[in-house]
């Protein structure tokens, strides 16, 4: 179960992109993350694995969050 061990490390890593390429491939791997983690739970239906899919989850909103920006208003 590497792609468990790999979503741990994610996980506890620091979570400050720069730059918007940093941004993107950070939201790309959670995403794999979370699909690879999703194929083992189906199997397993291990409750430990949705709550790390859903803390994952939560990581990668924020991150494409930022990506999006702020809309623009109407002056």
């Amino acid at each position: 179960m590497d792609i468990v061990e790999k979503g741990l490390e994610f996980e506890q890593r620091k979570h400050k992109f720069v730059t918007t390429s940093d941004r993107i491939l950070a939201s790309r791997e959670v995403k794999s993350l979370i699909l690879g983690i999703n194929e083992i739970y189906k199997k397993s239906k291990d409750r430990e694995l949705m709550d790390l899919m859903k803390r994952l989850t939560v990581i990668k909103q924020k991150i494409e969050k930022r990506l999006k920006g702020r809309p623009l208003t109407a002056a």
